[in-house]
């Protein structure tokens, strides 16, 4: 391991650490203070002494040594002799707490900080034969005549997240479902024919990304980018499919078009929609849900 031959500045007290509840006869100190010991480490200390742990968990030197010391033995903890810090094995702690929460429960935290960060509406959504369905969403305005919940349904190939699904499709998959969807026309700008289609998934896959402009509605516009499953990544512009990632849900960003005109949303919206799709994607990977 890497030495450290820094002088060792003073150490401050973790604010962001919970304050622990009044004990009671089910409350199990060494579990508390085990734990203690573990979330002493974080990004400004991912390496610590034994003198440094007891003052920052307020243990006692050989109390302090004792757990780190059974840690490094069932393999959460390593140790140089002098020096201690965690190893992956503790990311295993939080995965069954992620494998409980499904793509739904994952993906609304980080719809609420993309939401935060655009000012806008977003939504994640999953492909269900020729539609989309929505499995979560943060509504910060109403932009659409029709109400948006968990359970609505649009025509795939009218939505920015169905394009960015029906681009990851295989060539025969996507053939079915294009030949299964009725080519219905929702506004004057909707592409409706089957070669406009294939010509703008064969762009979305390109690209990465998905914009579509009053088709579904007019006065609306979204961007989406796809969820890549299987790599702790998420989308990128440069390629839907292509590579063997499959995407197994879409997130996107919703406005008015009367806040956005279409090279604001690709310069503002897309960077933080696709860095959502990042997150969303790495912890599905760490979850195992797919």
């Amino acid at each position: 391991m890497t030495e450290h031959p820094r002088e060792q500045p003073a150490l401050p007290a973790h604010p962001e650490q919970p304050e622990q509840p009044a004990p009671s006869d089910q409350y199990v100190q060494s579990l508390v203070r085990g734990l203690s010991v573990i979330r002493a480490f974080d990004a400004e200390h991912p390496q610590l002494t034994l003198s440094e742990i007891a003052s920052l968990t307020s243990l006692t030197r050989a109390t302090a040594r004792r757990f780190l010391l059974t840690l490094v033995e069932v393999g959460y903890m390593q140790t140089d002799g002098r020096l201690f810090s965690l190893t992956p094995r503790v990311l295993e702690l939080g995965f069954s707490y992620l494998s409980a929460l499904g793509l739904p429960g994952i993906a609304q935290p980080f719809l609420e900080e993309l939401s935060r960060t655009t000012g806008e509406s977003s939504s994640a959504s999953v492909l269900d034969g020729t539609e989309i369905v929505y499995v979560a969403r943060v509504a910060v305005r109403r932009i659409m005549s029709v109400s948006i919940s968990v359970g609505t349904r649009f025509p795939a190939r009218t939505t920015s997240m169905g394009r960015v699904l029906l681009a990851s499709l295989a060539p025969d998959a996507l053939a079915a479902n294009l030949d299964g969807a009725p080519f219905d026309t929702r506004t004057p700008l909707t592409l409706h024919t089957r070669a406009d289609i294939e010509d703008e998934l064969a762009r979305v896959r390109s690209e990465g990304y998905a914009l579509v402009d009053q088709e579904l509605e007019l006065g609306l516009r979204s961007i989406a980018v796809p969820v890549l499953a299987g790599t702790g990544g998420g989308a990128r512009t440069g390629g839907v499919a292509g590579t063997a990632r499959t995407a197994v849900a879409a997130v996107n960003v919703s406005v008015s078009a009367g806040t956005f005109t279409v090279p604001q949303m690709i310069d503002t919206l897309l960077p933080p929609l696709q860095h959502a799709a990042s997150l969303i994607a790495a912890n599905l990977a760490a979850s195992r849900t797919f």
